[in-house]
């Protein structure tokens, strides 16, 4: 079975390095694509033996999900606003590098529990699914997220995963959960954060 969370400190062994490489990323606001605050690097930044790393520390094989933006760094600065709150990650497994600098570092990722319905993710399992009076995923979906996505008193927040230089997170997609704001006036101060969406390698 996945584990739900995962934190590790002190991923990478050159941490300084991957920032400037992200850094140096183009973030073209043409190439925005989704409702999330902040710009996303128009090419991805490889990490050498990234999905083996990951798939020895899941416990189960994961490769790249070819329909994400796998790979690809987001600056989100304090002015930045998106039109999305509270989601999941349509993949089968997620990951977030944090490569702000710690003295820059606010907030992090937070995890939801939704009000009405007492669900802190969409059920993997038909059984459970069927126990919350949905019929498939996605009406659950179409109903809790889509409906309540941006409706704070919607949610309660059950916990949040503080930003760390070289903290690297990994979660299951399908919990309800949302970055925390945007911070600082320029990209060397900003939200950077490097974005792992896996599916199944076998």
């Amino acid at each position: 079975m996945l584990p739900s969370l995962i934190v590790i400190d002190d991923f990478l062994r050159d941490p300084h390095g991957a920032r400037r490489q992200a850094l140096a990323l183009d973030y073209d606001p043409a190439f925005k694509k989704g409702n999330y605050p902040g710009l996303l690097s128009t090419r991805p930044l490889p990490i050498e033996g990234l999905d083996t790393s990951v798939s020895r520390i899941v416990g189960t094989p994961v490769k790249a999900d070819p329909s994400t933006s796998h790979r690809h760094c987001r600056l989100t600065l304090k002015a930045d606003k998106g039109r999305s709150g509270v989601h999941i990650d349509p993949c089968f497994y997620s990951g977030i590098l944090y490569l702000s600098l710690d003295e820059h570092c606010r907030g992090g990722t937070d995890f939801f529990r939704h009000r009405r319905t007492g669900l802190e993710a969409v059920p993997d399992d038909p059984a459970k699914l069927a126990a919350t009076g949905y019929a498939d995923p996605n009406m659950l979906i179409e109903d809790v997220v889509n409906t309540d996505t941006t409706k704070p008193g919607k949610w309660e927040r059950i916990s949040r995963i503080p930003m760390r230089f070289n903290r690297l997170i990994l979660f299951k997609p399908w919990q309800f959960h949302n970055a925390g704001p945007g911070f600082g006036k320029s990209p060397e101060t900003g939200r950077l954060v490097y974005l792992m969406f896996f599916a199944a390698a076998a």
